[in-house]
């Protein structure tokens, strides 16, 4: 069986099988030899290395766990999983482009789009060779986003066959300006939310790029706005009605990132440890004081605990016996994990750590994003509270 060399002190190997190995020496490979090298140039200038997407594609990352049939890779979730933790040991922009283009655009257009739909979009956006986004978040629906203002209008109401009318803006859109199609999601006449397919270059659809972010610097995170945007009836989803369709997508993102985050929390508490053991400070390395082995022995200890956490649920994923309370407790307790150890190592690092010569400021920052998008810590931390009660304390 393939030998990683990663934080695993439990031997949590031993549970996987050699396919879900391979796949994480695969992308650990990949994160190596293709995002490691350049992760800092591109963070520091605020740019996404585009070029990444068609390699991801070719080595079956993108929409990994739909059919073969489609072209994609046909993976279970627990492989699935620690792709996205390996992707996100590189840098968290990396881990959110892949999820979003697996997650949010082509598991809804697989789950909720037609045959027609699905034969046409998903091997190209399985290659890499297309882009898509999610447009759900609106400048004031968040957490939310049953409140949402998007509307959808009939062309022509008496013509079942008749287009559609989009007027709508949507917030903080990752791949937004480079997509080729976005799932966008808006309220039809009769209230009822719809998903539709716009497609690039349709008039009054556009997509300007968010500056000015200190988080998540390398991913292209987008407005969407859309000004009578004319979008034909075979660009609907014809399986999505309601809330439920987009919070379907939402629980497969969020089952990423619960893995996704354990993989930049590995990257901090690594760089934290080989720092400990050459720092010299009072003759001796820093490692060897008391204080900062309570600091990694704690670190060690949580990152296990959320291994273990993914893992269940990656094996009740596959056995369709997940639920999102489930989810919900593994993006909020191992987004939570991996702010704390970011911090922790940056602290280690002493002054060392606000310099991007090591990956943990650039993690730290980056979490900040990561711990509030796709449900925040504190709306995760109520669906379970709900889960445990019966009673929604958001309402």
């Amino acid at each position: 069986m393939p030998q990683l060399n990663c934080t695993d002190f439990l031997n949590i190997s031993e549970l996987l099988s050699e396919e879900e190995i391979e796949v994480q020496r695969m992308a650990r490979d990949f994160t190596e030899k293709e995002i490691l090298p350049i992760i800092t140039k591109h963070t520091r200038e605020s740019t996404f290395p585009k070029e990444l997407f068609p390699k991801m594609g070719a080595l079956g990352f993108l929409g990994a766990t739909l059919p073969q049939e489609y072209g994609c890779a046909g993976l279970n979730n627990v492989a699935y999983g620690l792709l996205m933790q390996e992707l996100e040991r590189g840098d968290s922009s990396m881990r959110s482009a892949a999820s979003v283009q697996g997650g949010l655009v082509m598991y809804p257009i697989y789950a909720y789009g037609s045959e027609e739909q699905k034969k046409k979009w998903l091997p190209l956006l399985a290659s890499g060779k297309k882009i898509g986004c999610f447009g759900l978040t609106e400048p004031d629906f968040g957490s939310n986003p049953a409140g949402m203002l998007s509307r959808a209008k009939k062309k022509n109401s008496h013509s079942t066959n008749s287009g559609w009318i989009l007027n709508g803006t949507k917030m903080w859109i990752t791949n937004g300006t480079i997509a080729d199609v976005a799932v966008v999601w808006a309220k039809n006449e009769a209230g009822k939310i719809n998903g539709f397919l716009v497609e690039k270059g349709m008039k009054g659809f556009s997509a300007p790029e968010m500056k000015g972010k200190f988080s998540l610097r390398a991913s292209v995170t987008s407005e969407l706005v859309l000004e009578e945007v004319e979008v034909p009836e075979e660009n609907r989803l014809p399986k999505a009605e309601g809330l439920k369709a987009p919070l379907g997508c939402l629980s497969q993102a969020r089952y990423g990132i619960a893995w996704g985050s354990l993989g930049l929390a590995m990257a901090c508490y690594e760089a934290a440890v080989e720092y400990s053991k050459t720092r010299i400070q009072f003759d001796k390395p820093i490692g060897g004081f008391q204080l900062t082995q309570k600091k990694l022995a704690e670190m060690l200890t949580e990152i296990t605990k959320g291994q273990l956490l993914a893992l269940q649920l990656g094996r009740l994923k596959d056995a369709k016996k997940i639920t999102p309370p489930q989810i919900s407790m593994g993006k909020m307790n191992n987004c939570a994990i991996a702010r704390k150890v970011s911090h922790v190592a940056r602290e280690i690092l002493g002054a060392n750590g606000i310099l991007d010569d090591y990956p943990v400021i650039r993690h730290m920052m980056n979490i900040e994003s990561v711990y509030t998008y796709e449900g925040t810590h504190d709306i995760h931390t109520l669906i379970l509270g709900e889960e445990i009660t019966g009673i929604a304390a958001y309402k």
